[in-house]
């Protein structure tokens, strides 16, 4: 974390009011994005495009459920053709959605669909390359020669385009650049932001503008500071091409929301975006309405009280580093951000309830045991269990009933409390404030208390700026205190505090702020979609405190500060996927997910597989018709053997390479 406190560029129109980013309107079709146009929602087909009456249909059910632009993928030049006909059926049965053919390695299929279609995406790490994993030291004079060559592949398309009116996405993907790219900017957001520029000053020169632009990753901390520098980078070249927002292979159920939330939400936030994709490994008509809640959050952001704008950012918002903080009784330092659970609302607390929060008691041996995802710190309020609590779970009371009951507890106190200057022991200590509370008085105070936990709360609904910007006062005044960040919801349905939350938490977590979460909700029943968890909470089930202690921990996973179970990253299918993709994603994750910190990707094709394999630990590539690919990272294990025997094999090789363990049954 910077604490020279130079003068960084902020990368949005302001951090502490809300406010659009402008683009330059660009045109789909008969619908615009970008400049003042709504912000825009996409999916994509998983049919065979070759189907063309399973793609229409299917195309329809998506547009129905509120896309306003769908994509195709055309691997080759047949799919690029038949695209005329399914855009065909589609107008003769009334809809006429803008189509996208999604296209790489394939500059014949991209160059026919231009004249087709309303618009194309290509990827530049493999519309010109072949991705061999090299690396190559380039000199100047040969590195531009590369670019010669690009040029000379990529300009017909652009004449196509400009010719009939067809937009482009250049759609970056941080699991596909080229061995070029990597070889001379590395595996980072540079090198995402440096491929797309290249194909993009082709365009420029070419006097072709039609132009969206995107930054992919299944890394949100990746995708967002991708984001925020290709910002930075069109600026210094007077550019303001449009964004299309997305986390790739983010994967499906709840913590692909959780995770497209966390990425997609840390832009939006920031004005950032004009059109959105959710990927989830799911029915694509499932993906818009996640994609809607996202943006609906900001059509008319409530305002918040006025918050003094940040003159000076003391941190580097394209580079993660955590907010350097004491460590206290193992909260903050280089400890991972801690879990709260809290149990206030209610009027008793009993041993079973804590299985809610991960401590499961065992009365033969009358000990406590405790799972992956247990709470750190339980916040009673004013409750005395009449058991002893599990050591090691950290007790937090309200200070007056915590001066009665000392004993292995610490106290919550108040902003009004601390200032009437109460009589604080020594002890360790919460301190409850808001970022209104952080005044030059208070601050000063704050930095003689060496044992104080600061619990930074917010009310509004919209916290993220105001609670930024009370870390960056933190900063500033150099006070290391560990701060847990909390947010109270009344009054929300499951789906919104899903997406709500993933968003509040996890943008400031992706800056390296905050050492726990700590999240306060009450339900509504009402506007409650049909899915088994929603309903098995409805019927008391499962508690509140078990929903919010599963979905903090889900939060932490995404913003990749606090891993607890094995992650997956799955692509969200298409008319290249080779196998059922969503069908084998659950088989593979019943069998592994119980191997924590093990990543694992699940692909349809090799488009996105050998490069997104560099972020995971195994990879599960479709290759052919039933034929699947196996990596260790991004080598080859197995290639090409029969897809029924393929996840076995998988496990066998998760063994062989000693990252297996046995599943606690």
């Amino acid at each position: 974390m910077n604490n020279s406190f130079d003068k960084i560029r902020i990368y949005c129109n302001s951090l502490t009011k809300y406010s659009r980013y402008k683009t330059r309107e660009v045109f789909i079709g008969e619908i615009p994005l970008g400049g003042s146009n709504p912000i825009r929602i996409q999916s994509m087909t998983t049919t065979d495009t070759m189907d063309t009456t399973a793609t229409v249909e299917q195309t329809i059910r998506m547009v129905d459920a509120g896309c306003d632009y769908v994509r195709i993928t055309a691997p080759s030049i047949l799919e690029a053709e038949n695209l005329l006909n399914i855009k065909n059926e589609l107008g003769r049965r009334g809809y006429k959605v803008p189509l996208i053919a999604d296209i790489h390695y394939t500059p014949n299929a991209a160059e026919k669909a231009a004249r087709i279609v309303e618009k194309v995406r290509i990827n530049p790490g493999n519309y010109a390359d072949k991705k061999k994993f090299q690396n190559i030291d380039y000199t100047d004079a040969e590195y531009d020669l590369e670019l010669e060559r690009i040029r000379q592949k990529f300009t017909p398309l652009v004449k196509i385009c400009k010719e009939y009116g067809t937009a482009m996405r250049i759609g970056t993907n941080h699991g596909s650049l080229s061995d070029r790219i990597m070889s001379r900017y590395g595996d980072s957001p540079l090198g995402m932001v440096e491929s797309a520029l290249e194909f993009l000053r082709i365009c420029e020169d070419e006097s072709y503008h039609n132009i969206v632009l995107s930054m992919k990753s299944s890394n949100p901390k990746v995708m967002i500071q991708a984001y925020r520098l290709l910002i930075q980078k069109m600026e210094d070249e007077n550019m303001y091409y449009p964004l299309h927002l997305g986390v790739t292979e983010a994967g499906g159920g709840e913590d692909g929301r959780i995770k497209s939330a966390v990425g997609i939400g840390t832009l939006l936030e920031d004005g950032i975006g004009d059109t959105v994709r959710v990927s989830l490994t799911e029915d694509p008509e499932f993906e818009a309405p996640v994609a809607i809640s996202l943006v609906s959050r900001y059509k008319i952001p409530e305002t918040p009280r006025d918050i003094k704008p940040l003159e000076i950012l003391p941190y580097n918002p394209y580079d993660y580093t955590k907010r350097r903080s004491n460590e206290i009784s193992g909260i903050g330092g280089a400890n991972v951000p801690k879990v709260a659970a809290d149990f206030s609302s209610r009027k008793s607390l009993s041993v079973d309830d804590l299985s809610d929060i991960g401590y499961f008691y065992d009365a033969a041996s009358d000990k406590w045991k405790m799972n992956d995802t247990a709470a750190d710190l339980i916040f009673l309020g004013d409750i005395i269990p009449e058991f002893e609590l599990p050591s090691g779970l950290l007790t937090v009371y309200n200070y007056p009933t915590w001066k009665n009951n000392r004993t292995g507890s610490f106290p919550l106190i108040t902003a009004k409390e601390y200032r009437n200057n109460y009589e604080f022991s020594t002890e360790i200590k919460f301190f409850l404030l808001r970022s209104e509370d952080l005044d030059e008085n208070l601050l000063t105070k704050l930095k003689f208390e060496e044992n104080a936990v600061i619990i930074l709360e917010s009310r509004h609904f919209y916290s993220i700026m105001e609670q930024r910007r009370a870390f960056c006062e933190l900063l500033q005044q150099n006070i290391t205190n560990p701060v847990i960040i909390k947010r109270n919801y009344t009054q929300i349905t499951l789906d919104e505090f899903r997406l709500s939350s993933s968003i509040d938490f996890g943008s400031l977590l992706i800056e390296g702020f905050g050492d726990g979460v700590w999240a306060n909700c009450s339900f509504t029943k009402e506007k409650v979609p049909d899915n088994v968890h929603i309903k098995s909470f409805l019927q008391k089930e499962v508690s509140s405190e078990k929903i919010i202690n599963r979905i903090l921990f889900g939060i932490l996973q995404a913003a990749r500060t606090r891993i607890s179970k094995t992650e997956y990253i799955a692509c969200p299918s298409c008319g290249r996927t080779l196998f059922d993709l969503k069908e084998t994603t659950e088989i593979i994750r019943k069998r592994t997910e119980h191997l924590k910190g093990l990543k694992i990707a699940i692909m349809g094709c090799i488009v996105n597989g050998p490069g997104e394999m560099a972020d995971a630990d195994y990879g599960y590539v479709g290759s052919g018709t039933d034929k699947i690919t196996l990596y260790k990272g991004k080598d080859v294990v197995k290639r090409n053997i029969p897809a029924d025997n393929a996840v076995n094999t998988l496990i066998k090789i998760i063994r062989e390479n000693n990252d297996w363990q046995e599943p606690n049954l």
